[in-house]
């Protein structure tokens, strides 16, 4: 061995489960020495997300836009940032689009939305912990107006795991009204979401494909509830699918989707009017001090649902108390 040269690195040196380190921007999750996924709390957006979210099969799995500029990406909606959760109607504030998003528009109704921005900033990490089979963290965030009035505050418990090759995302989100009464109006545009990368839109007709847990499929899909739902098709030559499933003591289970074939993912228990025209409105008020909880599992997996066992995946997720 010539002096100073590194020692190669052996089999049993190479990192194994779990690490994650501390950034400027907030924190990398890695597990065997490959990126999982980034937990962003500061940076351009108005609101922390996850991205890029790393699949079973070691390509992104969320779209890299407006993080990155990829000329092949579908660049709409700037504000479709990984796995976030935003609701535009919060006391009337609106944290789900983004400066960004109103950018330069000549849309009377995006201006309008630009008037009342709202945002959700992140105050602190309550939990960071992690080992060899997972990573936890809890972050406590805060609502505000255009003119920073604070307005509600969130608790948000991730947990990331990988089990069966699966990477596996549970994200239990407790909203409480800390700062007076919260008004959470029945809007299209709320909940908690996912954007897939371009190539497994149904809208780029590649493959990609769209199956809620009651057979609803593509378009179809839209504004309806369900257990689950699955968006998933061809990545780098693989069938890969996302699946969001919606736990029992969700607020307002089997929840309704906000899923769009241009390849938006959207559990949004908020939206039942704005969803279904012969739906109540959905408004609701928390009263100071009450709180509202949202559970769901992501599964980033392998083939499609049914060969990806997302049936049995639901039911034993159904099973855990929370």
């Amino acid at each position: 061995m010539i002096a100073g040269m590194a020692m190669p690195l052996l089999a049993a040196d190479k990192p194994t489960g779990f690490t994650m380190e501390k950034t400027s921007e907030g924190l990398t999750i890695n597990h065997d020495g490959k990126l999982f996924t980034k937990y962003v709390v500061k940076g351009d957006s108005n609101k922390p997300y996850l991205w890029p979210v790393m699949g079973p099969t070691g390509q992104a799995m969320t779209r890299a836009y407006p993080m990155a500029d990829i000329k092949t990406e579908q660049q709409d909606h700037p504000h479709h940032r990984g796995i976030w959760f935003g609701h535009e109607g919060v006391n009337g504030a609106d944290t789900w689009h983004e400066p960004k998003s109103v950018e330069g528009t000549k849309n009377e109704g995006m201006k309008a939305r630009g008037l009342r921005m709202g945002s959700t900033q992140h105050r602190e990490f309550k939990e960071t912990s992690v080992d060899a089979k997972q990573v936890v963290i809890v972050s406590v965030n805060d609502y505000f107006d255009v003119k920073g009035k604070k307005l509600m505050e969130d608790e948000r418990r991730y947990t990331f795991r990988v089990e069966n090759g699966n990477h596996i995302i549970d994200c239990d989100i407790e909203f409480k009204a800390t700062a007076g009464d919260v008004s959470l109006e029945d809007a299209k545009d709320a909940g908690f979401s996912v954007r897939v990368p371009t190539v497994m839109s149904v809208d780029k007709k590649m493959g990609g494909k769209i199956l809620t847990s009651e057979g609803k499929v593509d378009k179809d899909a839209w504004g309806t509830r369900a257990t689950w739902c699955s968006y998933y098709g061809p990545l780098e030559g693989e069938m890969v699918g996302v699946t969001m499933l919606n736990h029992p003591s969700s607020f307002r289970h089997p929840t309704p989707w906000h899923v769009r074939t241009y390849g938006l993912l959207t559990a949004n228990p908020f939206g039942t009017k704005n969803l279904d025209k012969n739906a109540p409105d959905g408004t609701i008020t928390l009263k100071s001090g009450d709180k509202l909880a949202l559970r769901h599992r992501v599964i980033l997996h392998k083939g499609e649902p049914k060969a990806a066992g997302i049936e049995a995946a639901y039911t034993a997720y159904a099973k855990e108390k929370k």
